[in-house]
């Protein structure tokens, strides 16, 4: 098993060797300080491996019992289990399958979808499940197998309303924003309701998302409609609550207590700092508490309901942001194994020369296992909930990431490694359980060992014609290609010059030769001129990517309408309006749209997936 350690050197994305600053490898030092002793709390074994336990008691998941004399049985069962010996304390037994679930014949296609973006004309100004829903029955009716959506991270529920979906306060649970009121119980009856429809459509017609104003409408109305059930016995509700247990009440614990305190966890009384303390199961048994943490949990299970109906419509591969505010939900809850005083991001690279600096905490590797990586499982767990794939946003923060001491820039951090098998058994006994998909965003800075580990347990690459030298059909078979993300520019804004001319704007020191390369590949993929139309230049380069033998492609929406903005503009705050720009017209629009539906046959051209029409024909005939 592999150790954490501190990289005393790396290597960029551009082949120039790297040495930390002493300084920095000492904040480094005392930050993985600490860490309870010893690696004898879990054990984490492949499947059909025949370690030596016994004499031990192995009491499994289901509550049965068995008596090991010696070494574990080959077909011993999957899961999470604990390790009983005489005179010594108990263990867990993390017992995982080495693959990631992924069919032999699983080779499809799907629709990128920033999610707040995506608006209805009966949105209330974001796009939301129900339009995820309709997205859904829209691409499937094109042959789409899947439906790759941003993160649904839950901000606080506080105003101003955090945008970035990869600054959340929690990855365990989900924004509300996202509900489709007009779905919620019983809200139609509701006198208010009209006069909700008018001012939510009004906010869809914004030109930009306005997420206070979304988060002081839909807030009002979720507390009518919750006034109006919370009293109605709800069997449902009660056996959501049962199975989510001490993880949901936590977390609903958090949000009561940010409503009545306003900031951060670190800003609280001393005696709420921490979520075992007494403190907090005093004040949390107030009865007007107590009604807020009811409220909290009632709004999770709404977005689950919500969120199962539109994965019924087409499978979704949810989105897993590499961390979380430190001041937030699961920095309360994990605060014991993370690395205090520690940022993650990443070195300079060509997109980025500054490199980056996420502002997010890393777990401590050590406490982390010292934890039995209960936090990581329930992570992993949690977003693969209603999913068929999950896309682990910076794949390579499993092995290791880049921690920089806070306050210092970006290019003074250091690599910590992180014990990359454990995790990544954790992810593939998920995986199979969920049957769901994995994808690697294993973008940047990779050493090559890594595609070679995440490959034997296939995760799938991430592929984008952006930053591939190659054309699409020289990309390999285990991945996901693309053109573009979120983080980069959309085919208008590059073919146009919009987004060059953003960034020079914005004074962000834009690497003009590189995106200049980065056309003249366009160029030659789709034997375009200047007096070329973007139109035809996007459907002509998403038919050079269908020539991927890729097991998923994926389109973006804002590449369907010919958007020039790109969602996330990196290194800026203020600048730009990140995570807040809507898609230039309502999803309504898309069923007419010719570069819609020119994407949608490019891509399901050599795809194994049937075309849903024909099959509806078939059945009707």
């Amino acid at each position: 098993m592999s150790r954490p350690a501190i990289q005393r050197h790396y290597v960029d994305a551009l082949g120039r060797r790297h040495r930390p600053p002493a300084a920095t490898i000492d904040v480094i030092t005392k930050a993985m300080a600490g860490a309870p002793a010893g690696d004898d709390r879990v054990l984490v074994v492949r499947g059909g491996s025949r370690p030596a336990l016994g004499p031990a008691e192995i009491r499994l998941e289901d509550g049965t019992a068995v008596t090991i004399e010696d070494r574990l049985p080959a077909d011993f069962a999957h899961g999470y289990h604990r390790i009983v010996r005489k005179g010594a304390p108990e263990a867990r037994l993390i017992v995982a399958p080495f693959e990631c679930y992924l069919p032999e014949d699983f080779r499809t296609w799907g629709w990128a979808i920033q999610l707040y973006a995506a608006r209805s004309r009966q949105s209330w100004g974001i796009g939301d499940l129900a339009d995820l829903a309709r997205l859904g029955r829209w691409a499937k009716s094109q042959g789409a197998g899947i439906a790759m959506i941003n993160p649904l991270a839950a901000p606080p529920p506080l105003l101003p309303q955090q945008a970035s979906p990869y600054f959340p306060s929690s990855r365990l649970f989900r924004n509300p924003l996202f509900l489709a009121v007009g779905e919620l119980p019983g809200v139609r009856e509701l006198k208010p309701f009209p006069e909700w429809v008018r001012q939510g459509r009004r906010l869809t017609r914004e030109p930009l998302i306005d997420r206070d104003a979304i988060f002081r409408l839909k807030t009002a109305a979720f507390e009518a409609v919750w006034r109006r059930v919370r009293r109605r016995r709800d069997a449902d509700f009660d056996r959501f609550v049962r199975e989510q247990g001490d993880v949901l009440r936590q977390y609903a614990t958090f949000c009561a207590f940010s409503e009545r305190f306003g900031c951060g966890w670190h800003g609280w009384p001393e005696e709420l700092r921490h979520p075992a303390a007494p403190g907090v199961a005093r004040l949390a048994g107030e009865p007007a508490i107590a009604h807020r943490i009811q409220f909290h949990q009632w709004l999770q299970y709404q977005i689950d309901r919500q969120l199962a109906r539109a994965s019924a419509e087409l499978p979704v591969m949810q989105d897993l942001p590499i961390g979380f505010d430190a001041d937030g939900a699961d920095g309360w809850a994990f605060q014991d194994v993370l690395a205090h005083g520690i940022s993650v991001g990443a070195p300079p690279d060509e997109f980025n020369t500054r490199g980056q600096d996420w502002g997010l905490p890393p777990f401590s590797p050590d406490k982390l296992r010292a934890a039995s990586y209960e936090p990581f499982a329930q992570t992993i767990r949690a977003c693969l909930r209603h999913a068929g794939g999950l896309r682990i946003d910076h794949v390579m923060g499993l092995f290791r990431l880049f921690w920089i001491p806070v306050g210092r820039e970006p290019a003074e951090g250091a690599y910590v490694r992180s014990r990359a098998e454990d995790l990544l058994a954790i992810v593939a006994l998920e995986s199979q359980r969920a049957r769901a998909v994995i994808v690697g965003e294993d973008l940047g800075t990779v050493e090559k060992r890594m595609r070679q580990d995440l490959a034997a347990r296939r995760i799938l690459s991430y592929r984008l014609v952006w930053f591939e030298k190659t054309p699409p059909a020289s990309y390999p078979e285990q991945a996901l290609s693309a053109i573009t993300t979120h983080d980069l520019p959309t085919v208008a804004g590059l073919w146009s010059g919009a987004d060059l001319e953003a960034q020079r704007q914005l004074k962000l020191a834009p690497n003009e030769a590189g995106t200049e390369e980065i056309r003249d590949r366009v160029r030659t993929m789709t034997r375009a001129s200047a007096r070329t139309p973007v139109g035809t230049v996007i459907t002509r380069l998403h038919a050079a990517l269908a020539a991927a033998p890729s097991r998923l492609l994926t389109a973006t929406l804002e590449d369907a309408m010919a958007a020039p903005e790109r969602p996330n503009m990196p290194a800026t705050t203020h600048q730009w309006p990140n995570w807040s720009i809507p898609l230039p017209e309502p999803i309504e629009t898309l069923p007419a749209n010719p570069v819609a539906a020119a994407i949608a046959k490019a891509l399901r051209r050599g795809r194994r997936i049937p075309d849903n029409r024909k099959d509806r024909r078939r059945r009707s005939s």
